[in-house]
């Protein structure tokens, strides 16, 4: 019996997935070549893997006992080629392979597009592959592997706590500006816009947390009229007169003509933070390299 690793490979990200669809995912195949890659190492080793039972059912199609103990030993295959990848890097000096980042749109646009066209450059063995990701859905591809890195941020002054089984480091801290239609005239004060609307953001996002940080420091209480999860949708909402709003300053255009901005410390900053798996040989040589690019000023 030889058992093609690529096919355990396959096994591996059924089980850290947690069933076909969501490794198919992560691999990047179609769920029918996942499944065919499990029915052929079936063939190879005479057991049945896929618990088959679940499917058309509401949950997903998960592994047999036989299943689970061969994908615990494509995990430890998984650790041996990953200390390969190390120690030949090492050894040569040279990073290759590929890296998939996940990031939100300031974040692609001023920090990961910036380090993959100097990877580029500087590294053309190594392939980055960039994703927009929202924060929950992209900590759970992180832990799926269909991410290597991810970009998330917070309030500064509420520090993110790595979740369980990820490590993260700090990128920067953007500071927040506070914007307000220009057409509302001079207005420097936050007492002044106690009355005013604003532009919130939803539930979880740093918006949010700055602004509910505000209303319990100050004793304020805000109409938060309206609701924006990208900072250009606030900011026309801002253009048009509508309502005042925090926008960070890698998020503020150099020229609105229909936004003024007021300097004040008041609003802090959000922190941005690159999360990787935590792992003996994570991240991999090429997200380290990217990592490292991104982490340097």
């Amino acid at each position: 019996m030889q058992i093609d690793p690529r096919r355990l490979a396959v096994l591996r990200a059924v089980a850290d997935a947690g069933g076909v669809l969501a490794a198919a995912a992560v691999l990047h195949l179609t769920p029918s070549a996942v499944s065919q890659h499990i029915a052929r190492l079936e063939a190879e080793t005479g057991v049945t893997l896929l618990d088959r039972s679940q499917l058309g059912g509401r949950r997903a199609a998960g592994l047999t006992p036989a299943g689970r103990m061969l994908a615990g030993h494509a995990a430890r295959l998984g650790e041996v080629l990953a200390a390969a990848e190390h120690d030949l890097a090492a050894y040569t000096g040279q990073v290759a392979g590929p890296v998939t980042v996940g990031a939100f749109p300031t974040a692609i646009r001023h920090l990961v597009v910036p380090a993959t066209a100097e990877l580029a450059a500087t590294a053309p063995s190594v392939s980055v592959r960039i994703r927009q990701f929202e924060p929950e859905p992209g900590r759970a591809a992180l832990r799926t592997g269909e991410l290597d890195l991810l970009i998330v941020e917070a309030d500064a002054a509420d520090p993110l706590r790595a979740p369980a089984g990820l490590v993260a480091t700090k990128l920067l801290d953007d500071p927040y500006r506070i914007v307000v239609p220009r057409a509302w005239g001079p207005v420097s004060d936050l007492d002044v816009l106690r009355d005013r609307p604003w532009v919130d953001g939803p539930a979880g996002t740093a918006v949010r947390r700055v602004l509910d940080r505000l209303c319990a420091r100050h004793g304020l209480t805000l109409d938060r009229h309206h609701e924006c999860l990208e900072f250009p949708a606030a900011l026309s909402v801002v253009a048009a007169g509508l309502a005042a709003a925090v926008i960070p300053a890698l998020a503020q255009p150099e020229h609105h003509p229909g936004v003024r901005v007021i300097a004040s410390p008041l609003p802090g900053a959000r922190r941005l933070e690159l999360l990787h798996r935590r792992g003996r040989h994570e991240p991999t040589p090429a997200a380290r390299l990217l990592a490292t690019t991104l982490t340097t000023p």
